[in-house]
């Protein structure tokens, strides 16, 4: 199929609608808003839902609705819209119910700016809402691994029984870039714990959708079988890119949009005769902690860098991951400001000991 010119967010959007999402439950924000108003002309067409609620608390309680009915179903907002539907996000994996969350990610606290960001990686990666638990955590680079990331997101989040959230910057849903979008929903699977009519005569028991557990060895059950959970995702799911490690004098890890710029500087520095490569998470969790050690450990590598458009919240799991191996620095700034090529180009310099 020939590539389509399209803007990150309706490429997203066309993605789930070709990957079987049939509900869809959301609210307008900066700058995620194309994504609802590309759904609610498109879900109609292939007879979906599109709901336009009332608050993005509602949309999200919707989400959790639908998800116990087995629909595959998503939301979307940008970062204080997805501070807003945390409690229901912690109540739909209390429930162990799938759903995919995208968060078109902005600058904060509070309301912020609408400029990209990445300031919403603590969030994510450490579940969101309260009570011990965890979510699949992607990140993509680009229009095209946005798309194909979305599309996957939901047989990953029918899979394992939870949820999936897509963490994209503000780049990545207002650029536009050619895209081949994938056709036809990927395979579903059986949903016999979901909430879809019982009566009398059927042959299985009713479904109960629930996230409260009065009793404490109930609730340790549910935790043991997270934690059975996480272990296989840990196991099975680390996605992330290696770019052009061998012979590298410097590591540089970042992700989404801030590791394209990366790139751009990697470029630049090997003109000059100064090897850097690069680890790009791609899930930010599970994080890829094992890859992070193997590029820093590597006999050429004398140091690391850490690159964000954040404050440095992606740097704590980098440290863990290289575990003291070689030495660490971190290149960032909170809110949307941006790191630039020049900049990175001058830290690795620096780092190196040249002008």
């Amino acid at each position: 199929m020939a590539k389509k010119l399209m803007k990150g967010c309706e490429a997203i959007a066309e993605a789930a609608v070709q990957a079987g999402c049939r509900c869809y439950f959301g609210y307008p924000i900066t700058p995620q808003t194309d994504i609802p108003e590309y759904l609610s002309a498109r879900m109609p067409e292939v007879g979906g839902v599109f709901v336009q609620a009332e608050s993005e608390i509602a949309a999200a309680n919707m989400v959790y609705g639908a998800a116990g009915a087995g629909a595959r179903v998503m939301t979307s907002s940008s970062s204080p819209g997805i501070s807003l539907k945390q409690e229901a996000l912690s109540t739909i994996a209390g429930a162990e119910l799938p759903c995919v969350v995208l968060n078109v990610m902005r600058g904060g606290p509070g309301i912020g700016g609408i400029a990209p960001s990445q300031g919403d990686y603590y969030q994510a990666t450490r579940g969101g809402g309260h009570g011990d638990y965890r979510q699949i955590v992607l990140a993509p680079a680009s229009v095209q691994e946005a798309a194909d990331i979305m599309y996957g997101s939901f047989a990953l989040a029918d899979k394992y029984r939870m949820i999936v959230m897509v963490l994209a910057d503000g780049f990545i849903g207002q650029m536009m870039e050619p895209v081949d979008l994938p056709m036809g929903a990927t395979p579903e699977v059986e949903k016999p714990w979901a909430a879809t009519g019982w009566t009398p005569e059927s042959d299985r028991p009713r479904a109960v959708i629930n996230s409260l557990y009065i009793k404490e060895p109930d609730l340790t059950k549910l935790h043991e079988r997270f934690a059975a959970r996480y272990a296989e995702i840990e196991a099975n799911e680390v996605r992330y890119e290696a770019y052009q490690l061998e012979d590298a004098e410097f590591v540089i890890y970042a992700y989404g949009t801030m590791a394209r710029i990366c790139k751009s500087a990697i470029a630049i520095l090997a003109n000059e005769g100064i090897k850097v490569g690069m680890v790009r998470p791609i899930t930010l969790w599970p994080f890829p902690t094992k890859a992070v050690y193997e590029a820093a450990a590597l006999d050429s590598v004398k140091s690391t860098l850490t690159v964000e458009i954040s404050a440095g919240q992606m740097f704590d799991d980098v440290r863990i991951g290289v575990n003291g191996v070689k030495p660490t620095e971190f290149l960032g700034y909170a809110g949307s400001k941006i790191p630039t090529v020049d900049e990175i180009v001058a830290k690795i310099k620096s780092m190196k000991g040249v002008e």
